[in-house]
């Protein structure tokens, strides 16, 4: 446990922010599997929703320093792919 008043704060923040990137990080995962169920669905209208939506995840998260900005360049990239092949 912290002892000096600066180490409990650090504390304190650490776990506010661990919440907030792991909401982050929930919310995303399961956009990803609305989308990954879509397009085996193959339906398209709801794969450019999701797309939209993970999109709009990530780019929340690069904001708030969840996501890191080549991460997110390299889902986007890799999702829009697999849009194409289907």
């Amino acid at each position: 446990m912290a002892n000096h008043i600066s180490a409990k704060k650090r504390s304190r923040q650490n776990k506010v922010r661990n919440t907030v990137n792991s909401q982050y990080l929930s919310k995303f995962r399961t956009t990803l599997n609305k989308y990954k169920a879509s397009l085996e669905a193959k339906n398209e209208e709801e794969i450019q929703k999701s797309f939209s939506t993970i999109n709009s995840i990530l780019a929340k998260g690069l904001k708030k320093g969840v996501f890191k900005k080549q991460n997110i360049s390299r889902k986007l990239s890799s999702l829009s792919k697999q849009i194409s092949k289907k």
